[in-house]
């Protein structure tokens, strides 16, 4: 069970915050029930939810945790993004994305850059999952990190770079 004020990763919303936990006070809702308020960080509007929902949630990662995948991003495994067939890619990728891993999110980042940088044109399934995967990382590493989300990719690179640098 998570806590009032915890971030938390749910399902396809992203980045929520614990607002409150308890019976709601809406009409046509088991008000014998307990569910999450949740608070979208980065969108409007507010979600409940049953605690014993089936829909994906997870903590998000800690500090440290965050440093140990930007520390091993140079020997991960990039996810294959040359699939010509849009359908399979999409499937791929979405199989990828669907627990919203950041280790998963950051193997369809590298893939992706790997895919550009051979010189291969991106398509729009490339396009949008990367944008996907991108934003739930710079999402959930900004929390983690203490930093505004628009400065992950650059502190992700610079201590990527830096690790390189000193090897």
């Amino acid at each position: 069970m998570y806590k009032i004020g915890e971030f938390i990763i749910y399902s396809n919303c992203g980045l929520c915050e614990v607002e409150d936990i308890g019976p709601l006070n809406i009409s046509g809702i088991n008000n014998k029930k307990d569910y999450y308020t949740l608070k979208p960080i980065y969108e409007n509007g507010k979600i409940f939810t049953p605690i014993d929902t089936d829909v994906f949630m997870r903590a998000i990662s800690t500090y440290e945790e965050v440093q140990q995948l930007i520390e091993g991003i140079s020997s991960m495994e990039e996810m294959d993004c040359n699939e010509k067939n849009v359908n399979l890619l999409q499937s791929k990728y979405k199989r990828f994305i669907k627990n919203y891993e950041c280790v998963d999110l950051l193997s369809v980042i590298l893939g992706v850059y790997k895919k550009k940088y051979n010189g291969k044109k991106l398509g729009q399934v490339d396009e949008k999952f990367m944008k996907l995967a991108q934003g739930l990382i710079n999402d959930e590493f900004s929390i983690a990190l203490g930093i505004p989300r628009e400065e992950v990719e650059k502190y992700i690179k610079e201590k990527v770079r830096d690790r390189q640098y000193n090897n």
